[in-house]
Formats: C-alpha cells, sequence, structure tokens
C-alpha cells in the first residue's frame, strides 16, 4: 500500500466527498457540497484574512473568524442544540473543531473522524448540543506542514463557553484571556534537553521559532489594561491557543484558584502562583484582587514577555509603570488539584493499551521530523478497538525529548498516574506528557463513533503524531 500523509490524506478525502451524489448524504455533508443550509442559524462564523494591529507599529496578516482575534464568543446553554454555519472566505479549505464538546464525529470537526473539509466560498452548517458545561474553545483543525500562515498558526481560535445550572464559583468579573504566538519560521532543532541525557534520541529536523506573542489580540503594554478594583474576585479563563508553545503564566503578588481545568471542576481547588498551560490547555482561576497597584500578568520568561506574551492589570486609582518580580521556581504537578489522600482511586479499567511516542528524524528530502506511535505514524497506525460502556485505561510513554499535549476527541479522561504517582478524579481532555515520563488516562467509552487523539502540537500533528479509536459494533 502506498504511504500517505495527512495532505494527501486530506486531498484524497476531498475528492471523495466532492464525488458522492447528495443522494444518501446528511444534511451537513450536502451543504459540504455547495447546497445552502436551510434557514438562519443560531450562530455564522466566517473564516477571512484580516489584520490585526498587535503592537506599535507591530502588524500581523493573518486568517480569522469574522474578522477578528480571538473569534466571536460562542457563550451557549448545556444541552441546548445551537446550529453555527461557517463559512469559508479565505482561500484554503478549512474546518472547525469544536474542541472538549462530546458531539457526534461529523460535527466534531475532524476530517480523520469523517467531517467534511469546508471547501473556498462554502457554507457548512454544525449542529451541536453543547456538552459538557465549562470552558471550551473553537479552532481550525486543518492540516499546516510546511505553510506556517495555515492550521492553528493561524488566529482562527475563540472561546466557546458553555453555561450549567450552577456557576463555578463566586465572581465579580469574568475575563477572557487567549495566548497566542505570532510571525513562525522554521529554525534549526535546540537540542536542550535532549544532550542531558544520553538515553533521550536527538533530532535532525526543525523547529518553530515566534517572533512576537499575544494576550487575546494585543502584546504587553499595548490595547486596554485588564482593570480591576481592590477586593475584587476576578474569574479568570486563560486558553493557550498557541500552534506549539507551552507557557508558564505568574501575576506578582497575587495567587490563582485553580477551580476548572480543561472546562471540567477540579476535585481539589487550590491556589498557586505560577500556572502552566500546555498547547490547547485551558484554566479557570479565581484572583483576590488585593494587592493594589499596577502589575503584569505574563509569561514568567523574560523572553516571552519581551516578545509580548502578558498583559497589564491596573488596580482603580493606581497609576505607574508596570511591576514584574520574579515568582519562585515551582514544578507543575497536575496531582495536587486531584482527589487527596483519602479519595477514591479510580476503578480498574476493562482493558489497557500502552502506546509509545517516538520522534525517527527527518525523512529524506524532508526537514521535519516524523512521529510515531508504538514504531508507526498516522495514518499507518492501526486503530484501537473499544466497545462501548467499557472502561479503558491507556497508558502513554513519552520516548522523545520533547512535550507532548495529547488531546482526546468527544471524551474526556480521568488522569489516574504520572510517573510512579498516582491519582484520581481529574478529568480533562489534554494532558502533558514531560520528556521521558509516562501518564495513564482513564476513559469510559460513552460516546460512539470514531475518535481522534493526538499530540496538539501542530508540527507533530501534521508529521504522524495522531491514531484513531474505533467503536466496534
Amino acid at each position: 500500500m502506498a504511504k500517505m500523509n495527512r495532505r494527501s490524506f486530506l486531498a484524497s478525502a476531498s475528492a471523495l466527498l466532492a464525488s458522492q451524489s447528495l443522494r444518501g448524504l446528511s444534511p451537513m455533508q450536502a451543504n459540504q457540497t455547495g447546497a445552502k443550509p436551510v434557514g438562519k442559524a443560531d450562530h455564522s462564523l466566517r473564516i477571512e484574512p484580516c489584520t490585526l494591529e498587535i503592537g506599535k507599529g507591530v502588524t500581523i496578516k493573518t486568517t480569522s473568524y469574522n474578522g477578528q482575534v480571538p473569534g466571536p464568543l460562542l457563550r451557549l446553554r448545556q444541552g441546548v442544540p445551537v446550529t453555527i454555519d461557517v463559512t469559508n472566505s479565505s482561500s484554503l479549505p478549512e474546518i472547525a473543531h469544536w474542541h472538549g464538546l462530546t458531539t457526534d464525529p461529523i460535527n466534531d470537526g475532524a476530517m480523520e473522524e469523517g467531517s467534511p473539509m469546508i471547501p473556498v466560498g462554502g457554507t457548512l452548517r454544525y449542529t451541536l448540543t453543547p456538552n459538557p458545561a465549562g470552558t471550551r474553545w473553537y479552532h481550525t483543525h486543518a492540516g499546516a506542514f510546511d505553510n506556517l500562515a495555515a492550521g492553528t498558526y493561524s488566529g482562527q481560535f475563540g472561546f466557546l463557553l458553555v453555561d450549567g445550572k450552577e456557576q463555578p464559583a463566586h465572581y465579580d468579573q469574568e475575563v477572557n484571556l487567549a495566548i497566542h504566538h505570532w510571525e513562525p519560521s522554521f529554525v534549526p532543532m535546540v537540542e536542550t534537553m535532549r544532550s542531558e541525557s544520553a538515553n533521550m534520541p536527538l533530532t535532525s529536523g526543525s523547529d518553530v521559532g515566534y517572533r512576537y506573542a499575544t494576550m487575546n489580540a494585543h502584546m504587553l503594554g499595548h490595547g486596554e489594561p485588564l482593570r480591576v478594583k481592590q477586593g475584587q474576585r476576578v474569574l479568570l479563563r486563560l486558553l493557550n491557543a498557541s500552534a506549539t508553545e507551552n507557557v508558564l503564566l505568574a501575576l506578582p503578588g497575587h495567587q490563582f484558584k485553580v477551580i476548572a481545568m480543561d472546562g471540567n471542576p477540579v476535585p481539589n481547588p487550590k491556589s498557586v502562583e505560577v500556572l502552566s498551560l500546555a498547547v490547547a490547555e485551558r484554566v479557570d482561576a479565581v484572583v483576590e484582587m488585593n494587592a493594589p497597584g499596577i502589575w503584569v500578568l505574563g509569561s514568567t520568561l523574560e523572553k516571552s514577555r519581551q516578545m509580548g506574551l502578558g498583559i497589564v492589570v491596573e488596580y482603580a486609582g493606581k497609576t505607574g509603570a508596570p511591576i514584574w518580580k520574579d515568582p519562585t521556581p515551582v514544578e507543575w504537578d497536575y496531582s495536587q488539584f486531584a482527589g487527596g489522600e483519602s479519595a477514591q482511586p479510580a476503578p480498574a479499567p476493562e482493558d489497557t493499551f500502552t502506546l509509545t511516542f517516538r520522534d525517527i528524524g527527518a525523512k529524506k528530502g524532508s526537514n521535519f521530523d516524523v512521529w510515531t506511535i508504538n514504531n508507526k505514524s498516522w495514518p499507518e497506525i492501526e486503530p484501537l478497538s473499544v466497545q462501548a460502556g467499557k472502561r479503558y485505561r491507556m497508558i502513554l510513554r513519552n520516548g522523545s525529548g520533547d512535550q507532548h499535549p495529547i488531546h482526546m476527541h468527544r471524551h474526556s479522561f480521568e488522569v489516574v498516574r504520572i510517573g510512579d504517582k498516582s491519582m484520581s478524579g481529574l478529568m480533562k481532555d489534554v494532558i502533558n506528557i514531560m520528556p521521558l515520563d509516562t501518564v495513564a488516562v482513564d476513559f469510559v467509552a460513552n460516546n460512539p463513533g470514531d475518535t481522534l487523539m493526538h499530540c496538539h502540537q501542530q508540527l507533530h500533528m501534521d508529521y504522524g503524531f495522531m491514531w484513531l479509536l474505533k467503536y466496534s459494533s
């Protein structure tokens, strides 16, 4: 069988869809061929070029939703069906993924699950029943490969908040902040952590570097500050919408009380000085504004703040230059937000899969490393077969020197072990796996249909780091 990468798979899938007649297609698939959706949708998004002024004299040309970055806030009610029309006014076929929702495969927005692409000039109607409640988001799921203007390198992302019956916490002000990196370029792979261990494989390909970074649409010091009053409780919804960059954040003089991760309430809300957000992760945190002044909420790395990764927090009645103070270094530990020692351990799984991730270097004629899962790359890796209703454990082994934010579509999973540390109760849809570490996650196969899992770093996903779970009949 001839080998096929994600780009050729996309082209073949698009050709197949285009060749099908309208008879027998779902309404959504029929729309993909050019038929106009019937009636007005509840929400409409347009994928279109835009120019952003992210800083003084700094403009970015990108692709966005409705000409803005982040895209329009979609605030939906849990369990109440909605329709969303997405029109593609860009120059490339596109697709929109509703990250964190338990939707069906066709409406999920991943072509690997069977979701159709949106042709140039076409409109596609997605039908969603928003579940679960919490901080979700939407973004493109198109491949980019060597086009650093496409995929998640672009400005195609936005918050999707699903309101449930209960408020997540008492707060006075709600602020949504999305992190993104701009003007990417390919650079030689930096062999930092890899050089620290003889057991850590070296890579020969290219990595991605960036020139600028923003919170929402502006670099640090540009745009409006986050204005607060002493004594306020501010709910921060933080999203890492970068294509490839994990981040650490701090707000000097303040603590983040983490109440939810990836939109799911944590069993043990806890206050921390530093937040870690891998690519695609979300954190909901309440900050008590009890240190009047002018501060910088931003990256703990000076270089990243110089690139723009931060926002000024301004207390009412205070003036002066924004202040930054380095936080105490600390290792990020997911387990601190999981159930405590008295919590019930995770139930035993009915079956276990072990998956080992490695890069095998760049193939001849390419500048980019290929990623393997149990020694095979997408789409050659065999799907994992699951049965509805059963509980499964995936043992995820990182055999490389990179961090990998692993995302599961259409389901949430329970983190049950990181390294030698067991835990329970922490539900997520993205887990960041550190170099040469092993993480175990459990999920219940309760949403039948093809389910994609992948590293959320665009460069890794494009070059083989994906696999499917298929429900058996």
